[in-house]
């Protein structure tokens, strides 16, 4: 093991139509189907979509952290 990590980060965005809560953890979720060692994430934007005068879906943009593989 060395004595320093790397980390990269991916932006997504994720959706939901619960809450933001929810589309944070839907854009987690699928982001580690392809992506190890996640760590950390940020949310970036939070934006959502009306129907109706009501809340339709929220959708937020996230960045996700992950540690670059043995490193």
């Amino acid at each position: 093991m060395s004595d320093h990590h790397t980390y990269k980060k991916v932006e997504l965005v994720g959706s939901s139509r619960t809450s933001i809560e929810d589309a944070i953890q839907n854009a987690i979720s699928e982001c580690s189907k392809s992506v190890k060692n996640l760590e950390w994430f940020e949310v970036v934007e939070t934006r959502g979509h009306i129907v109706s005068a009501k809340v339709a879906h929220y959708q937020v943009t996230v960045k996700i952290g992950f540690k670059i593989e043995n490193s």
